[in-house]
């Protein structure tokens, strides 16, 4: 039971579709780590959000959320009873949020495109007692570009801040417990934060210059931490062939500022927009879940998710507000190979978007439609 149905759960961890603080769009999960023996894995996950609203001026803001894919992959060896490593590979923040130009006259053609990667090396000893302690370094490069446009972005409407591509390294440290006679197991992960310096241009569409674009001052450095957080997840046998499991993730997304320098300097030298770019609230997500094995090789899930509102008004380009959902999955065992499928749907909460305390448009009834596969072999 420990391995058919643990699989299935750990999905939720390892290919299940977030859209948690608006970029995180795959959990950062080291469940590869407690498997069995020595475990390869592929993961592969895609979602379609349907984010629209309306704006201050009355005018509908389109569908502002572009579908998204995002992979993974895991390796695990056991080297003696008590050592083991892993390597992982995963793309765990992303933006593709596009407000399209013509809809809302005060945030049509604001964008933001984000991609990055994570790449994780740990390390377990697990002692006779089956407590466990973990440690791991982390490298990250990312890249992106915003765009602000539209009338609630005033004389800096049209202004552009492209991020080239930068590295950061961070680091992640926990603990765990197992009690293999009933599938239980319980972790606690801390993954801290991860700073880059990206080399950043900024510039503004100007009349004057036949609509061409006119840099804002010279290259300059923008500092963008990565939030920190805390992973608790659990699982347990709770009858034959029946687990119960479930996470509680905490991430400090207000630590996550993107402030290009023309942008939040004082005047003259710069707009004295001083929260830069983008500002988001920090965020607790809950999942609870229950496996069941069918037979040999079929086990399945169902797990509901829960993240609780913050206060308003949020980021454009982070446009709900908490959200609730639920999600199904089945996995296929066939000798060392395990075959896992998911697909997850969840309500969006509505959110009041804009700068300060300025709302710029009203978001509602959203929703986000995702699924996620993974394929395992143990060796």
């Amino acid at each position: 039971m420990k391995t058919t149905l643990g699989s299935v759960a750990a999905l939720l961890m390892t290919a299940a579709p977030l859209f948690a603080g608006g970029i995180e769009r795959a959990p950062q999960s080291i469940n590869a780590i407690f498997e069995p023996g020595n475990y390869a894995e592929f993961s592969f996950g895609h979602a379609n959000p349907r984010v629209d609203g309306t704006d201050v001026a009355g005018f509908r803001t389109g569908s502002v959320g572009k579908s998204y894919s995002f992979g993974g992959f895991a390796y695990k060896t056991q080297i003696n009873d008590h050592w083991s490593a892993a390597f992982l590979v995963e793309t765990p923040f992303g933006s593709d949020v596009v407000y399209p130009a013509g809809r809302s006259v005060v945030l049509g053609g604001t964008k933001a495109e984000v991609s990055s990667a994570t790449f994780t090396g740990i390390v377990r000893y697990k002692a006779d007692n089956n407590i466990g302690v973990h440690a791991g370094i982390r490298a990250s490069r990312a890249s992106g570009t915003v765009d602000l446009v539209g009338a609630g972005y005033g004389p800096l409407s049209t202004y552009r801040a492209d991020l080239d591509t930068s590295w950061g390294t961070g680091w992640l440290a926990g603990v765990s417990w197992e009690r293999p006679d009933i599938a239980a197991r319980v972790s606690l992960t801390y993954q801290s934060e991860i700073s880059h310096d990206f080399d950043t241009n900024e510039s503004i569409t100007s009349p004057l210059a036949g609509g061409a674009r006119v840099p804002l001052g010279g290259q300059t450095t923008t500092e963008v931490t990565t939030p920190r957080s805390w992973n608790l997840e659990g699982q347990t046998g709770i009858a034959a062939d029946t687990l119960l499991f479930g996470s509680v993730r905490w991430v400090k997304w207000s630590e996550f500022k993107v402030k290009p320098a023309f942008l939040t300097v004082p005047p003259p030298r710069g707009a004295g927009i001083t929260e830069g770019i983008v500002s988001l609230d920090d965020t607790i997500t809950y999942t609870l879940g229950v496996g069941r094995k069918f037979n040999d090789n079929w086990s399945g899930l169902m797990a509901v998710v829960y993240e609780p509102k913050n206060d308003e008004p949020l980021s454009p380009l982070a446009p709900y507000n908490g959200r609730k959902g639920i999600s199904l999955g089945a996995s296929y065992t066939q000798g060392a190979m395990k075959v896992t499928g998911i697909v997850s749907y969840s309500r969006l909460g509505d959110a009041a978007v804009g700068r300060g305390e300025t709302t710029y448009a009203n978001m509602k009834d959203n929703s986000i439609l995702g699924v996620g596969v993974r394929v395992g072999y143990s060796f």
